[in-house]
C-alpha cells in the first residue's frame, strides 16, 4: 500500500539525492512509521519503507504491507504525527493520504504541444468520496485551459491545448474519510519543435546559386518540394542547406520554400511543424549585396541564421561597405535545449537540471567564454531558477554545482564579453541579473555549516555567536569580514568573488561610470538584522584613489553608499563599516587627485577673492561721486559693483555648500538644492553683467550721436543682469528637481552633470556670453581703427567719457577671457580628471574676485586719483606701463 504525509518544513534539495541529510531523515522517519503502525491489526511489522521525498513542504512517499486492503490507520496516523512533532518534524494528521500511481492517460505515445490530453480517473468501488483534481498542486478547476467532466464511474480532466507548461504531476483525489485516496501520474509534454529558417530575401537578377538554411535542434527536418537542379547540403550540425539556382530570365520571380519535420507525421497539422521562406529577385538599385543575405538599401535590416551549428539568429544592417552584423543571438545547441527545459522545470528537478547546466558549461567553457549570447543564456537560466525554487532550500551539493557554472562565466576569460553585455548600462544588465540570482539563491541555503571554494569564488555558510571573523582564501586576496555584537546565534552566508569587479557595472549615486570596482565583491546574507558589519578589502589597483564603500541597490539599479562609510584607508587596504547586509565592494576613481591640496588652494583663493571683492565695493563707495560724472562712467561702475556683489554672494554660497556637502558622502538634497540655486543664479548674474558692459560698449561705439537716458539704461541693465539669469535658474530647477536630478548626489553642492546635464544651464549661457563679448571687442577694435584712419574719432566724444570707454574695453578685454578660460576649464573637469586641469580651474575660479578688483577698479587712473584725493594718500604707484601707455594713446587720439 502506497501512502504519503506532509512535513511542514521547507523542502531541501539534499533530499532529492543520495545525501547524508536524506539518509538521516529517512532513518528518523521510517522506524517511527513502523513503531506507530504496529498498533494496526492488519499491518505487517517491519514492512514500512520510505521511498521518496518531494517538494510542497516535504512530502514523504512511503509504502507498507497489510493483510487487508483497507486497514484503519486513523489512530496510528495521529500517534505518528505526534511522535514526529516531538522529533522536530511537524506533521498535520490530516495530511496523510493513500497515494497510488495510476495510468490516468492511457497511451504509450509521446505528447506534443497543441495536442488534446484526456486523463480519466476511475472511481474504485471500494472507495467512497467526491473527486477533485490537482495539477502540480494547483486546482485546475480554476484554470480555463482545463475542463472537468464528472460521471458515476469517475471523472475526466481534459487539457484542451497542451503546452510544455502542462508537464507535471496530475492527481485525482477521492476525498474519502478518514484518509484521501489519490491516483496520480507524471505527464511529460515534449518540447515544441523549433524550426528556424532564413528570413525572406531579395536577390539581384542574375544567374546565381543562393543558399537557404533551415535548422532545428532535437528533431529531423527536410525541405518540401525541392526544385529540379537544386542540391542539399548537411555541412552544419542540426541544419540542412538548400542550394537554390536563380536565373536572370526569371527576374521579378517570387518563390516560397517550406522546411518541415521529417518523421513525426502526426504533427504535420500543427503550425510549429513547418516554416517557410520567400525568395525574390529584383533589378532595383541596391547599396549592399551578399550571396547569402541578398541585396538591400542603406539601413535595411535582415535576419540570418547562426553559423557553425549554433541556434538563433544574427541581425545584419546595410551600411557603407556592405552588410554588417548588428546583433548576435546565437547559442550552443545544448544551451538552447536547456533554455527550453527550464521553462517547464519543477522544483524536484532543479538539482538534475543544474548538474546538466554545469556539465554543459564546463565542457564548452572555451566557446562560452567567447560568446555574449551563451553567457546571457546561462544567466537567464540561473535567474529563472530563482523564480522556480521559491519553496525549497538548497544544500551544499547543489550550490557547489551552481557556483561551478558561475565561476566559468565570471572568469577572466570572459572580461571582454561582460564589457559587451554591460554596454548601455540599462536596468536589464545581464551582470546585475546574475548578482540578483546569486543573492536570492544564497538566501535559500540549508542552515548547516559548510564551505565551497572555486577558482574565483569562496562561500561560507556558518552559525555565528556574538562575533565572527573570516578571511578570504582566494589567491591574491585577503578580504576580511567581521561581525560584532550579534544579539543571538544566527546563520550567515558569505560569498567572496574575486572576479566580479570585471563583471558588474560601476555606476554609483552620482550616476557616473568613471569609478572602478577596486576589490573583491562580497555577498552577505544573515537570518536576522545585523547592525554592524566590518569589511576590509585589499586594493587591487593602487593607482586608484578616493575610495567609496558601497553596496548594490537593486531598487535604484546602482551602487549606493547609504549605511556604509570608509573607516580606514591605508597600506593598500580599505576598511568599510556598514549597518546592513547585501552585496558590498569599494569604488575608487582612476583619476585620483590630492583632495587636500586642491582644498587648500580653493579656500585660500576664495578667501582672497572675497576680501578683494569687499575691498572693491569699499573703494567704489569712497570714489563713487567723483568718478560717475558722465553716463558712460556711471554705467561702467554700476556694472563693476553688480559684478562684485554677484561674485561675492556666489562665493558665500560656495562656502555654505562646502560646509553642507562632505567628500565621499551623499549630499543632503533640500539644503544643497537651495544653495545650488543661488550659486547658479549669482554666477549667471556675473556673466550677464559682463554682457551688459559689452552691450553698452557696442552701443556707445556704433551709435555715437544717440543718447539714452540714465534711467532707461538702468532698466535695461538690471533686466539683462538679473532677470535673465533668474529665469534660467528657475527653469533649470523646475525641470530637474522633481526627478531628483538637479544637483550632484555626492561630494559637492553643484548642478548635476551625469544624469540631467543641468550644468549646461550655466555653461552654455556663460560661454555664449564669453564668445559674444570677444566678438564685441573685435567689432569695437575695427570701428576704432576705421575712425583713426578717417581722423574723426574725437569728433563727439568727451575726454572723461572716452576714458570710461577705454576702461570698459580693458575690463571686458581682460575679465572676459579670464572668466571664459575659468569655465572652459570647468567644462573640461566634467569630461576629464587630469590633475593639472583641476588645479588650473581651481586657481582661476578661486581668484576671480582678485581679478575683478585689479582690472575693474585698481587699474583705473581716475579711481586712483580720486582715491588718493579722498584718503589724502600718495597712491601714485604706476600700474603696468603697457596698460597706461595704451590708456594715454587712446585718450590722445
Amino acid at each position: 500500500m502506497s501512502l504519503s504525509m506532509t512535513i511542514a518544513q521547507v523542502f531541501d534539495t539534499s533530499l532529492a539525492a543520495d545525501t547524508e541529510e536524506r539518509r538521516t531523515l529517512l532513518n528518523k522517519i521510517q522506524p517511527m512509521i513502523d513503531q506507530c503502525y504496529k498498533t494496526v491489526p492488519d499491518y505487517i511489522p517491519g514492512s514500512a519503507k520510505v521511498n521518496n521525498f518531494r517538494s510542497g513542504s516535504i512530502i514523504v512517499d512511503y509504502t507498507i504491507n497489510a493483510t487487508s486492503s483497507s486497514p484503519d490507520f486513523t489512530s496510528a496516523n495521529i500517534q505518528l504525527a505526534n511522535s514526529l512533532k516531538q522529533a522536530g518534524l511537524p506533521v498535520d494528521p490530516n495530511s496523510f493520504a493513500e497515494s497510488v500511481p495510476a495510468h490516468l492517460f492511457n497511451t504509450t505515445n509521446k505528447i506534443y504541444p497543441m495536442q488534446r490530453l484526456d486523463l480519466r480517473c476511475i472511481h474504485p468501488a471500494s472507495v467512497a468520496g467526491a473527486i477533485t483534481w490537482s495539477v502540480n498542486k494547483i486546482n485546475p478547476a480554476l484554470d480555463p485551459r482545463y475542463s472537468i467532466i464528472d460521471s458515476d464511474t469517475g471523472s475526466t480532466l481534459t487539457v484542451k491545448n497542451a503546452s510544455e507548461i502542462d508537464s507535471g504531476r496530475y492527481s485525482c483525489i477521492i476525498n474519502r474519510n478518514p484518509m484521501p485516496y489519490i491516483q496520480w501520474q507524471d505527464v511529460v509534454i515534449e518540447q515544441r519543435p523549433k524550426i528556424e529558417v532564413d528570413a525572406d530575401r531579395v536577390f539581384e537578377c542574375k544567374d546565381q546559386t543562393v543558399p537557404i538554411k533551415c535548422c532545428a535542434a532535437l528533431y529531423s527536418i527536410k525541405w518540401d518540394l525541392i526544385p529540379d537542379g537544386d542540391q542539399l547540403e548537411n555541412s552544419e550540425t542540426n541544419c540542412i542547406i538548400l542550394q537554390h539556382k536563380l536565373l536572370k530570365i526569371n527576374c521579378g520571380s517570387v518563390e516560397t520554400f517550406t522546411c518541415q519535420l521529417k518523421d513525426l507525421k502526426e504533427l504535420q497539422g500543427y503550425s510549429y511543424s513547418r516554416k517557410s521562406v520567400t525568395i525574390k529577385t529584383s533589378d532595383k538599385k541596391f547599396d549592399c549585396t551578399s550571396e547569402t543575405l541578398g541585396i538591400g538599401q542603406k539601413d535595411d535590416k535582415v535576419n540570418g541564421l547562426c553559423e557553425n551549428g549554433r541556434i538563433g539568429f544574427i541581425t545584419y544592417q546595410c551600411q557603407l561597405g556592405g552588410w554588417r552584423k548588428k546583433q548576435i543571438e546565437c547559442v550552443l545547441p545544448i544551451l538552447a535545449s536547456l533554455q527550453s527545459e527550464v521553462q517547464v522545470l519543477t522544483e524536484e528537478k532543479i538539482p538534475g537540471f543544474l548538474e546538466s547546466l554545469s556539465n554543459a558549461t564546463v565542457k564548452n567553457s572555451i566557446e562560452i567564454s567567447q560568446s555574449a549570447s551563451d553567457v546571457k543564456a546561462i544567466v537567464d537560466m540561473l535567474h529563472q531558477l530563482t523564480i522556480i525554487s521559491t519553496s525549497m532550500t538548497i544544500d551544499k551539493t547543489v550550490m557547489n554545482t551552481y557556483l561551478k557554472t558561475v565561476d566559468i562565466i565570471v572568469s577572466n576569460q570572459t572580461n571582454n564579453i561582460w564589457g559587451e553585455l554591460n554596454n548601455g548600462n540599462t536596468p536589464s544588465n545581464t551582470s546585475t541579473v546574475l548578482l540578483f540570482a546569486i543573492e536570492v539563491t544564497s538566501n535559500r541555503l540549508s542552515d548547516v555549516n559548510f564551505a565551497i571554494n572555486e577558482s574565483s569564488i569562496q562561500l561560507e555558510k556558518t552559525l555565528i555567536h556574538n562575533s565572527f571573523n573570516v578571511t578570504s582564501q582566494q589567491p591574491n586576496s585577503n578580504t576580511q569580514i567581521m561581525f560584532s555584537d550579534v544579539l543571538e546565534p544566527t546563520f550567515v552566508t558569505l560569498i567572496i568573488f574575486s572576479n566580479l569587479d570585471n563583471v558588474l557595472p560601476t555606476r554609483n549615486d552620482t550616476g557616473t561610470f568613471e569609478n572602478r570596482i577596486n576589490g573583491d565583491v562580497v555577498v552577505i546574507k544573515v537570518n536576522q538584522t545585523v547592525n554592524n558589519v566590518s569589511l576590509t578589502f585589499d586594493i587591487t589597483n593602487e593607482l586608484l584613489g578616493n575610495p567609496q564603500c558601497v553596496f548594490w541597490n537593486f531598487d535604484l539599479d546602482r551602487w549606493d553608499s547609504n549605511g556604509c562609510k570608509v573607516k580606514h584607508s591605508e597600506n593598500g587596504k580599505v576598511t568599510c563599516e556598514c549597518n546592513h547586509t547585501t552585496s558590498f565592494s569599494i569604488l575608487m576613481s582612476p583619476f585620483f587627485m590630492d583632495d587636500k591640496a586642491l582644498s587648500y588652494i580653493t579656500y585660500i583663493g576664495v578667501a582672497i577673492s572675497m576680501a578683494s571683492l569687499v575691498l572693491c565695493l569699499i573703494i567704489e563707495i569712497i570714489v563713487w561721486k567723483s568718478v560717475t560724472g558722465n553716463d558712460t562712467a556711471y554705467m561702467r561702475h554700476v556694472s563693476v559693483v553688480n559684478i562684485s556683489v554677484s561674485l561675492l554672494i556666489a562665493d558665500i554660497c560656495f562656502i555654505i555648500g562646502a560646509a553642507i556637502a562632505k567628500p565621499g558622502e551623499s549630499t543632503p538634497v533640500n539644503p544643497c538644492s537651495a544653495v545650488v540655486f543661488f550659486i547658479h543664479f549669482f554666477y549667471l548674474a556675473l556673466f550677464f553683467w559682463m554682457l551688459t558692459s559689452a552691450l553698452y560698449l557696442l552701443y556707445r561705439t556704433a551709435m555715437v550721436f544717440s543718447q539714452m537716458s540714465r534711467a532707461k539704461m538702468m532698466v535695461i541693465a538690471f533686466t539683462v543682469g538679473y532677470c535673465a539669469p533668474l529665469l534660467i535658474a528657475v527653469i533649470t530647477v523646475a525641470s530637474t528637481a522633481g526627478a531628483g536630478r538637479y544637483i550632484w548626489m555626492r561630494d559637492a553642492c553643484w548642478l548635476n552633470w551625469s544624469e540631467s546635464k543641468a550644468l549646461l544651464a550655466f555653461v552654455i549661457p556663460a560661454l555664449t556670453i564669453v564668445a559674444f563679448n570677444l566678438l564685441v571687442l573685435i567689432v569695437v577694435l575695427i570701428v576704432v581703427l576705421y575712425k583713426i584712419v578717417r581722423r574723426n574719432v574725437n569728433a563727439s566724444t568727451q575726454t572723461d567719457e572716452k576714458h570710461a570707454l577705454v576702461v570698459i574695453v580693458r575690463c571686458v578685454a581682460f575679465l572676459t577671457p579670464i572668466f571664459g578660460l575659468t569655465w572652459g576649464f570647468g567644462v573640461g573637469t566634467m569630461v576629464s580628471n587630469e590633475y593639472g586641469l583641476h588645479v588650473v580651474f581651481v586657481i582661476l575660479n578661486s581668484f576671480q574676485g582678485f581679478f575683478v578688483l585689479v582690472f575693474g577698479t585698481l587699474l583705473d587712473s581716475k579711481v586712483q586719483q580720486s582715491l588718493a584725493g579722498k584718503l589724502k594718500l600718495n597712491l601714485s604707484s604706476d600700474p603696468p606701463r603697457a596698460l597706461l601707455l595704451q590708456d594715454h594713446r587712446l585718450q590722445s587720439n
